[in-house]
């Protein structure tokens, strides 16, 4: 799938009219940032936010073109999929240290908004839900582990008739109210933050731009097809979209593959009946179908493949499957928009930060395994303070494994097939299933 082929609806609805010139002659600039997603633009304004203005970001394509103007927009708690999975590399207090992060996105996110103006469709409420009692268990440990953070949201622990009070499906059996999280249309943040960086604190952005060589040293230079960017600094932001000129990055992630789609406007009757809080949602399955209710009222719904990596023939079809088992009353509703895109994951689900090895200037992020939007303002800041001289959060976080996976240039499909077996397996042991 060629991900810039697909219209979405991020692309249709956007509220500004922003463009950046491509690159071009020689520049210089104390931090380049390759990518211009959450994580080239969060870092960008994270740094400028501390003082740091004199950043350039290189953006191949547009702004948004890669995950970040391709996601839900689910505004969720928490940083990775499972912090166990890093126990042996941070340790019991690391892991309490990092799941005291987990409700700091969705706050970073909220000031930002307020901060700079950004109209990008914020609404609280979120819906984390369980299919049948296994499931539950995991549901009321998460209410407990959550309301432990002292966040003043309102989490709540629902089951049977009472799920009904959040979500119009009889599919459910239990589900954790959180309004600490909800949903954002992620384009239109990404737009009003690239807005305020280059207005209000002056970095330079370029698009069309894409980095085709990187020569390190004390002084990094970035060629471009038509410039180059020399700079004391580098980080790396593009995730699922390496396409190798990064070895080093490349060989610890691979590409996923995530199909989101949404409905025609409904009326505002069938938008009550399917989310009486207007909120986004997520099952808590290895592999989870999420969805929200947009603010144009709309129903936008995805997920991945549950275990055969593979390409559906027709998105709209694939999506509306899903959609109708779990809203089965939406037969007539048409889908007006499918697409999909490329996520980079990681062998332990948990993305990855830090700085290349025998390259302590040159700096990445990566692999946020699906799970990108509100994790990413974490990561980002935490990832800012590397940047500018170093953090006990810092070194927490960049001391986690990147582990290789071996083949997936070859054998990727096969590679995230198994893995989707394997996380289905475990699933069940760990009351996702």
């Amino acid at each position: 799938m060629h991900a810039d082929e697909t219209p979405t609806y991020y692309t249709a609805t956007k509220k500004y009219d922003l463009s950046f010139p491509s690159l071009e002659g020689d520049i210089e600039a104390e931090v380049v940032i390759i990518g211009g997603g959450f994580s080239g633009i969060h870092t960008a304004l994270e740094l400028a936010e501390n003082g740091l203005t004199d950043t350039v970001v290189l953006e191949g394509r547009h702004l948004g073109y890669g995950g970040t103007g391709r996601n839900g927009g689910q505004v969720m708690a928490g940083i990775g999929h499972d912090l166990a999975a890093v126990k042996n590399d941070v340790g019991e207090e690391g892991l309490k240290t990092i799941f005291a992060l987990s409700d700091l996105g969705p706050q970073i996110m909220r000031a930002r908004i307020e901060r700079y103006g950004i109209d990008a469709d914020f609404r609280s409420g979120y819906g984390y839900l369980a299919y049948n009692e296994r499931q539950a268990k995991t549901l009321r440990d998460w209410e407990r582990e959550f309301k432990s953070l002292d966040s003043g949201y309102e989490i709540r622990y629902l089951e049977g008739a009472e799920v009904k009070a959040i979500v119009g499906s009889n599919v459910y059996h239990a589900a954790l109210l959180h309004t600490g999280g909800g949903h954002v249309h992620s384009l239109n943040l990404l737009l009003g933050e690239a807005k305020a960086v280059t207005e209000i604190y002056g970095a330079r952005i370029f698009e069309y731009s894409p980095a085709l060589e990187v020569t390190y040293g004390e002084r990094i230079v970035v060629r471009t097809a038509k410039g180059s960017v020399r700079a004391r600094k580098l980080v790396w932001a593009v995730d699922g979209f390496n396409n190798r000129i990064e070895p080093e990055l490349h060989k610890s992630t691979i590409n996923v593959y995530a199909f989101n789609s949404v409905t025609e406007p409904l009326s505002e009757d069938l938008i009550k009946r399917i989310s009486p809080i207007r909120g986004a949602y997520s099952d808590i399955r290895p592999v989870i179908n999420y969805y929200r209710v947009t603010n144009d009222n709309r129903l936008m719904f995805g997920s991945s493949t549950q275990v055969v990596e593979r390409m559906p023939v027709d998105l709209k079809q694939w999506n509306r499957k899903l959609m109708l088992e779990v809203f089965p009353y939406l037969h007539d509703v048409k889908i007006d928009l499918a697409w999909g895109g490329p996520m980079a994951t990681t062998r332990n689900l948990f993305p990855q930060l830090g700085s290349l090895p025998g390259n302590a200037n040159a700096f990445f992020v990566q692999g946020y395994c699906g799970f990108g939007v509100t994790p990413s303002q974490i990561i980002c800041k935490i990832l800012a303070e590397g940047i500018l001289g170093g953090s006990e959060r810092y070194r927490l976080m960049s001391s986690v494994s990147r582990a290789e996976i071996g083949g997936k240039d070859k054998y990727r499909a096969t590679l995230v097939s198994l893995g989707k077996a394997l996380h289905q397996i475990s699933g069940y042991w760990n009351g996702r299933r």
